[in-house]
């Protein structure tokens, strides 16, 4: 019975330590194994893996991508502005063995060497480059931290900066900035405009003094256009084009009516122009001009009638 308790007792010491030399590794870590402290060169992948009891230890690496916020880091610009930065910095573990034996904590490692590189990539930038060139800044800095990483199994995916803080007085004079930029394109827009106009209007004047009409029916399209408003006074002008007509339209100058007409009240030939005064033949002598003047109340309206050539009225 002793014998067969000790059979029992040493299968189930046994099994028990098969037991304990079990591991479990998950489908996104890895496996390094030391035995008697030294590292073993085989990783242990995803599933059940088996140590040594007492003689490995297994130490699990995570190979997934790590996420890590880089503190907002206080620094001058190349123009002398100070500025707060902060970043986000994305990598992952390349070489399990290497980021367990090379470096004591690559997380903590990779932290500081991603803040150290944001403030030299600070003082190295304009603030036109923080603000509006962030993708080339961003390359750098990876560049930056992706350089010393290496060495320790670490691969640095990708880094962004985040947010850029100004001062409030540094604020202020940009949106001032801002304010007068957009103000100087308003007005070369508008001189723009008005040249272009100019141009336009240019050529408008030109076809309108080859055809005088055309100058007609635009006033005409200007007055229906001010006769649509109900609370408008129109005024009317004369015409110019109309009086430069009559300038050119040959004719005998017409005499008011009320003056005497006769012999003595045409012009001399002299007065006239060249034109219209021919030398040899003789000026004709005017129709008498007919005045009417108001009667008296007693009076015929028929017989305030006179001529000016003396002739008794018509009855």
């Amino acid at each position: 019975m002793i014998v067969i308790d000790l059979l029992v007792a040493l299968v189930g010491l046994g099994a028990l330590g098969a037991a304990s030399g079990l591991r479990v590794v998950r489908q996104y870590e890895r496996g390094v194994v030391f035995r008697l402290g030294r590292v073993m060169p085989e990783v242990r992948h995803a599933g059940l893996t088996r140590i040594v009891p007492v003689i490995d230890r297994l130490r699990k690496v995570n190979m997934q991508i790590v996420t890590m916020p880089v503190p907002a880091q206080d620094g001058i610009t190349r123009d002398n502005v100070t500025v707060r930065v902060d970043a986000v910095v994305y990598f992952r573990v390349e070489n399990p063995i290497t980021a367990i034996v090379a470096v004591q904590d690559y997380g903590y490692a990779v932290g500081q060497v991603a803040q150290t590189s944001l403030r030299s990539i600070i003082g190295k930038s304009d603030l036109d480059d923080l603000l509006s060139n962030r993708e080339r800044l961003n390359q750098g800095l990876e560049l930056l931290i992706d350089s010393p990483a290496l060495s320790w199994g670490v691969h640095i995916e990708r880094v962004e900066i985040k947010d850029v803080a100004l001062p409030e007085s540094m604020k202020r004079s940009m949106s001032r900035q801002a304010e007068a930029e957009r103000e100087r394109r308003a007005r070369v827009i508008t001189a723009d405009g008005e040249l272009q106009a100019s141009h336009k209007l240019s050529e408008a004047a030109a076809t309108m003094a080859a055809t005088p009409a055309a100058l007609q029916l635009r006033l005409l399209e200007t007055v229906v256009e001010v006769a649509a408003e109900k609370n408008s006074t129109l005024v009317l002008p004369f015409p110019v084009e109309l009086l430069r007509f009559l300038e050119r339209a040959p004719g005998e100058r017409v005499e008011p009516a009320g003056t005497a007409a006769g012999p003595a009240a045409e012009a001399p030939a002299a007065v006239r122009p060249a034109a219209e005064a021919p030398a040899a033949v003789p000026a004709e002598p005017a129709p008498p001009a007919i005045t009417r003047t108001p009667g008296n109340g007693s009076a015929d309206p028929g017989q305030a009638l006179a001529t000016t050539d003396g002739a008794p009225p018509p009855a």
